[in-house]
């Protein structure tokens, strides 16, 4: 087993052939950590700290989302779902200065999701809508019928703790981002071709991530440097893989537990007839 043993070189890490869950697991963190490590020594982390268990923030935030604003992928989006974590607070600002809209997953989704209508929200009041408190004050939180009634997504930005140059990325390690997108694609509003990107520091991206059937893969990183598109392999999530979810979780997050049971019902029609 040696040569499987957890290596603490970043290197050691990558070079690793990850053959099952739990190893994928370990290399995954020990990438996440050194992450963390890394922006702390390099005095780009910014608040809240600690942020060793979060989505980092981090200095340049603001330059990466407006790297991503200058795409296409972004001009041409109408409504975009982006995480609530702070360093994209600048891409949540940035879509209600250009007059998109936001939907914006509450924390582990235990309310749902929020709607931030530029329209709806006077303009002086953007940036205190932009941060996490202040989209519950001004934006609106929305149900399954009301997310349904939306006319799809047009881009998906998500927050990363760490992301290699073929897509792959880590989060927090709770798995919520690759929820909120299997949520959303199991509602018809979003499909294979509907963008994802990311804003991270540049220290942020690592040679390589291990990745499970669950795992988000993005089409583009933006770092407060340099716009990396990529040249992604594979498939997403067809939607929620209910093989992975624990009945915990389905009791913690209600929207999940209304698809559960409406998945629940429609099996149970089907073996009637």
């Amino acid at each position: 087993m040696k040569s499987r043993e957890l290596k603490t070189s970043l290197i050691g890490c990558y070079e690793m052939h990850a053959e099952t869950r739990d190893e994928v697991k370990r290399i995954k963190n020990a990438i996440r950590d050194r992450v963390w490590r890394i922006l702390e020594e390099k005095g780009v982390a910014l608040f809240p700290k600690p942020i060793k268990g979060r989505i980092p923030n981090f200095i340049g935030a603001k330059d990466a989302a407006m790297k991503l604003a200058s795409l296409d992928i972004w001009r041409k989006s109408r409504i975009i779902k982006i995480n609530p974590d702070s360093p994209q607070k600048w891409v949540r600002l940035k879509a209600l200065l250009d007059g998109k809209i936001v939907i914006m997953a509450t924390p582990r989704i235990r309310q749902g999701f929020i709607l931030l209508d530029p329209k709806a929200i006077p303009k002086p009041l953007y940036e205190r809508a932009s941060s996490i408190r202040g989209a519950f004050q001004l934006g609106r939180i929305v149900g399954v019928k009301e997310l349904k009634e939306l006319d799809g997504i047009d881009l998906i930005v998500t927050g990363s703790v760490a992301v290699d140059r073929e897509g792959n990325r880590l989060g927090k390690g709770e798995g919520y981002a690759e929820l909120e997108y299997a949520i959303l694609r199991e509602l018809g509003l979003v499909d294979e071709s509907t963008p994802i990107a990311t804003t991270v520091h540049d220290l942020q991206i690592v040679d390589y991530i291990p990745s499970m059937p669950y795992d988000l893969k993005v089409d583009v990183i933006c770092t407060p440097t340099r716009i990396i598109r990529v040249n992604r392999r594979g498939g997403r999530p067809p939607g929620i893989l209910w093989e992975y979810i624990t009945q915990e979780k389905i009791r913690e997050i209600p929207i999940l537990r209304e698809l559960w049971e409406a998945r629940s019902m429609r099996r149970l029609d089907g073996a009637e007839k």
